[in-house]
Order: C-alpha cells, then sequence, then structure tokens
C-alpha cells in the first residue's frame, strides 16, 4: 500500500513539473485532472463497455494523438484501429443494398455455351463467338466473352487456333492407320512380336500379326498386306504413325510411300503421340492376355485372331456410340 503511494505521488509530481513553464498550464492541468479520474475509475470498474459514440470519438481523434499518448488510452491501439476499419466497412457496405448498375450477369448456360464455342472452334475469337451468339439471339459484348474465357482458362484464338498433335489426328482420322508392336512371352520364356495396325476414324482394328523374328523381310511383307486388305475394305490410306522402333526399317516406309501414305514418326519417349495404339495394347491385356497363357506362336495367331474377330464386331466402343466397329445400325436396346 505504501508503494503504491508513494509511486502515485512520484508521478503526480512528475506531471506538475511538466506544466511549469508551459503557455497552456491550465489546459494540460485540466488534462492531468481527468487522466487522475480516469484512473480513479478504472479501480471500480472491472470491464468497461463502448458505447458506438465513444468509439467513433476514439477511432476519430487516434490520428491525431501522438505515440507517448497512447499507453494512457484504455484500449489498445490495435484496438482502436480495428474500430476504424469496421467503421469504414460498415460506410460502404451501405451501398450494397442499392441497384446494380452495369450489364446483367451472364447465366450458367450462356458461360457454358461460350465456354463450348471457343473450345470446339479454337480459330473464333471474341468477336467472331459475339457475332455467333447474336445470331442465336444472343446480345453479349466482346469483354464479357473475353472475361468468361479467362476464367475458364482457355486461351485466346491465337493460341487455341495452333495445329497441335490432338487436332491433327482428329482432323485425318478417317485417313490415318496408327501402328506399333506389343511383346508376348509365353510360358516357355520364349518373346513373340505382336505387329497391328488400328484405322483412328472407325477404331477398327486392321491387322494383328505375331512373330518370333520380325526382320526386315516380315515387316515389308505386313505393309504390302497392309494396303491390299484396306483396299478389299474401301478405306483410305493418307498417314500412318509409329514410333522409332528399328523394326520399321526403310523398306516398310518406302512401300507405304508408294501407295501415297505419308510416314509420320512420333516424338522420342512421347508415348501418348500414339495414344490409340496404346490404349488398344492395355485392352488387348486387359481382357485376353492377362487371362490367357500362350504356349507357342500357333497358339498366340489363334487368340489374335479370335480377338481381333470380337473387337471389331462384338465389343462395344464409346467413340463409336457403343457399337462395335464393324456393326451396321443402333444397339439393341433391352
Amino acid at each position: 500500500m505504501l508503494a503504491s503511494l508513494l509511486y502515485a505521488l512520484a508521478r503526480l509530481v512528475v506531471e506538475l513539473l511538466s506544466v511549469r513553464g508551459a503557455e497552456d498550464a491550465a489546459l494540460r492541468a485540466e488534462v492531468l485532472a481527468l487522466r487522475r479520474q480516469v484512473q480513479v475509475l478504472e479501480r471500480r470498474i472491472k470491464r468497461i463497455r463502448w458505447a458506438p459514440g465513444d468509439r467513433m470519438m476514439l477511432a476519430a481523434l487516434n490520428p491525431r494523438l501522438p505515440k507517448a499518448s497512447w499507453p494512457g488510452l484504455l484500449v489498445k491501439p490495435e484496438t482502436v484501429l480495428g474500430w476504424h476499419r469496421e467503421l469504414i466497412r460498415r460506410r460502404w457496405a451501405a451501398y450494397t443494398g442499392r441497384p446494380r448498375r452495369g450489364r446483367p450477369p451472364l447465366g450458367d448456360d450462356m458461360r457454358a455455351l461460350i465456354v463450348r464455342m471457343a473450345k470446339e472452334n479454337p480459330s473464333w475469337g471474341y468477336v467472331r463467338i459475339r457475332g455467333e451468339l447474336l445470331k442465336l439471339g444472343h446480345g453479349v459484348a466482346a469483354t464479357s466473352i473475353r472475361a468468361v474465357l479467362i476464367r475458364a482458362k482457355v486461351p485466346p484464338a491465337g493460341r487455341r487456333g495452333a495445329l497441335s498433335w490432338k487436332r491433327f489426328l482428329a482432323a485425318h482420322a478417317q485417313s490415318l492407320i496408327a501402328t506399333d508392336f506389343l511383346i508376348v512371352d509365353t510360358i516357355f520364356f520364349k518373346r513373340l512380336y505382336v505387329l497391328f495396325f488400328l484405322h483412328l476414324g472407325t477404331r477398327r482394328l486392321v491387322a494383328a500379326i505375331s512373330s518370333a523374328e520380325p526382320n526386315q523381310a516380315w515387316v515389308t511383307q505386313q505393309a504390302r498386306n497392309l494396303t491390299m486388305q484396306l483396299q478389299d475394305d474401301k478405306l483410305e490410306l493418307k498417314y500412318v504413325t509409329h514410333d522409332r522402333d528399328r523394326k520399321y526399317c526403310r523398306a516398310f516406309d518406302a512401300v507405304l510411300r508408294a501407295e501415297g501414305a505419308e510416314v509420320i514418326v512420333t516424338p522420342l519417349l512421347a508415348p501418348t503421340a500414339n495414344a490409340h495404339a496404346e490404349r488398344w495394347v492395355g485392352s488387348l491385356r486387359r481382357e485376353c492376355l492377362d487371362w490367357l497363357l500362350i504356349v507357342s506362336e500357333r497358339h498366340l495367331a489363334v487368340v489374335l485372331h479370335e480377338y481381333l474377330t470380337h473387337y471389331n464386331s462384338e465389343r462395344p466402343h464409346r467413340s463409336c456410340g457403343l457399337r462395335p466397329p464393324t456393326a451396321r445400325g443402333d444397339p439393341a436396346l433391352a
């Protein structure tokens, strides 16, 4: 008790000394008296409840107060700054009830239509899409179309219009043959090689031939057989894609070029460039080879012939509307 009294007296003396010699001594004395009263009230009140007017006053006076007077406040400076931010937020929140001006927001269906147009027509710019929408009776500004495509992460027409590998395959699917090799090991650990040709437009497996030694003469003969098979099936041949496997000799490519086809070699270590062929290899293994033990090359030839017939005539394909590649008409409904 004595120590606190001495500390209070010492602070009073220091504050009185600061008043001496000042021009506004009366004003400072009044401020000191008010501070003392506040200190007395703090001893009796455990928690102070601030009215909105009190918070507004302190928030308005806070920028004018020197940092030396901050310890004398009943609240921390961070609290006063928080009150100030809350008042500013409420000020601007009053404008939310007003009617919105400008263009009306686009609906979800319109946004989906704009994105679909941009993806299905890579060469269309913002103005071209706007013109197509006007033909359908929708007036949408080019800037709004740009905002929708940016939000959907669809690049501009300059970058969308570039000819990608995927677009090339889709554009030339009706005249493109994909070919590749796959390996099959017999129960006697003998390695066999399977060469197959897949027509991308119809997803039809043109041929799948096995051999224990796929040398240059054998591979070249398969190219000749391919051209004759396509002529019998009345399928157009303009492009043939294969990887950089050494089993594809120069004579193999020469036979195809002699028939007017262009041979396209996929990039190095890029299986996705020949994704359709890789997908068929996965189907063959999952649906057939993983369930059988291959005894010999003759056994493998029989299995491939049976699976080729099943794949082309009976197995439904999503890209063909759940119909087999060589089927006619729609699938039967139960």
